[in-house]
């Protein structure tokens, strides 16, 4: 990427250590990819959950995947909606879903795409803005050809 997504002044996600979700972010912070997946049934899940939505397990292990995804959705924003993307709109945000978890999706912002080149369908791979000062990585989406 050539320049971070996030402009200075933007809030970053702060994950609760009591969460759900921060295997997720510590996968994330690794430049891995994660879904949580029920170690009784084998269900894998995202957004992150304390209870199994199949068969009521509270039982989980990280599942980690390819980062291969296609564009299942798409947006470009146009109203800054914080103060720090005023000078960011327009941007793309995309809802992909996951090449090797079939029916897990995830939104992100798609990187260095123009809006008219997306499209459903369109092969994206994950990649990771580092925040070290935030202690966060944030995945982001970017085009592939594969």
């Amino acid at each position: 990427m050539t320049e971070s997504f996030m402009p200075a002044g933007m809030p970053l996600p702060q994950p609760d250590p009591d969460s759900p979700d921060v295997g997720f972010w510590e996968a994330c912070n690794r430049h891995e990819l994660v879904v949580q997946r029920c170690s009784d049934c084998g269900v894998l899940r995202h957004t992150p959950e304390l209870i199994c939505h199949e068969c009521y397990s509270f039982k989980y292990d990280w599942h980690k995947v390819s980062g291969k995804a296609t564009v299942y959705s798409h947006m470009n924003v146009v109203h800054p909606v914080h103060p720090a993307l005023r000078d960011r709109v327009p941007f793309n945000v995309v809802l992909v879903e996951l090449s090797d978890a079939p029916g897990i999706r995830m939104i992100g912002n798609l990187v260095d795409c123009a809006y008219e080149d997306i499209h459903i369908g369109m092969p994206v791979e994950v990649v990771f803005e580092n925040h070290p000062n935030e202690g966060v990585t944030l995945p982001l989406w970017k085009r592939t050809d594969k």
